[in-house]
């Protein structure tokens, strides 16, 4: 249901910090027209700790309406309260989306039990769930064990992996046929070698006709052509995490003209060092 390439969309702000919905829908256009599969709004990416819950609603709404059915949507409506994910996702079913990602509860650090009932509890609601494990920021680990279990819900479809482990991603299709979408840009096409579906991407936001055209190439058993783009963009994938995710792909939006480069704190600009580095990777890949 979810296999390609997903672009883990950012949210551009105003000078004056105000979400700039004008900017996303130009955003989701381009994604469009550079053939990805399907826009994942309000994830980390989208900067979602940061938004408030009309903000939040807002940004997910405006993303379905632009989209029209052309490519999916997949909202990112977690939390940390379960309550708060039900209600999120609530409105994403409502307002037409494809499916939810939905993070590990972060900073409470659920056990294992709490974590399958709060999966479960959102997957009850219908909209079809991506579980989204990533241990870095969440401080906890969906265990493969807890994974196999959720896969037995009708509603829970994929996971995004971005654990950064290639061999997770053997350990889960051994065990159920989850779909796996990797969550680290770099390990796009090792994680597809061995069997995951595709990625939600942060590198699309500035080349996603690239990141498509690698990830269908890999779906369609071209490999020769899938790693040589993979070795063509390798060093952009890596730079989208030269500093905390989104400033660099929001920085890098900002020096193509697309975006002004606007951060809501704790999130601020990355070092003049950084920037130089960003700015001569972008140039290497001819996109400024």
């Amino acid at each position: 249901m979810f296999e390609g390439a997903y672009t883990a969309i950012v949210t551009p702000f105003t000078k004056d910090n105000r979400v700039d919905y004008g900017k996303l829908k130009e955003l989701i256009e381009l994604q469009i027209q550079g053939g990805m599969d399907g826009i994942v709004p309000v994830g980390t990416t989208g900067e979602s700790p940061t938004l408030d819950n009309e903000e939040h609603k807002k940004v997910i709404e405006t993303a379905v309406k632009a989209c029209h059915g052309r490519i999916k949507v997949i909202a990112g409506t977690g939390a940390n309260s379960t309550s708060e994910a039900l209600e999120l996702t609530g409105h994403a079913l409502r307002m037409g989306a494809d499916g939810t990602l939905q993070v590990s509860p972060y900073y409470n650090k659920p056990n294992q039990e709490g974590l399958y009932r709060h999966f479960s509890a959102v997957a009850d609601l219908g909209l079809p769930v991506i579980l989204y494990n990533i241990p870095g920021r969440c401080g906890v680990e969906i265990a493969v064990d807890t994974v196999v279990r959720l896969a037995r819900h009708p509603n829970i479809k994929a996971i995004k992996e971005a654990a950064g482990s290639v061999p997770r991603v053997n350990q889960i299709l051994a065990l159920c046929d989850l779909c796996v979408l990797c969550g680290d840009d770099p390990l796009t096409l090792p994680m597809m070698a061995v069997g995951a579906k595709g990625v939600i991407s942060v590198a699309a936001n500035i080349a996603p006709k690239p990141v498509a055209d690698m990830v269908h190439a890999a779906q369609g058993g071209r490999w020769d052509e899938a790693r040589r783009l993979h070795q063509a963009y390798f060093q952009l994938f890596n730079d989208m995490f030269i500093d905390t995710n989104p400033i660099p792909v929001k920085a890098a939006l900002a020096l193509m003209g697309r975006i002004e480069e606007t951060y809501r704190l704790p999130l601020c600009a990355m070092s003049p060092a950084l920037k130089k580095r960003l700015d001569e990777t972008l140039r290497k890949a001819k996109l400024i």
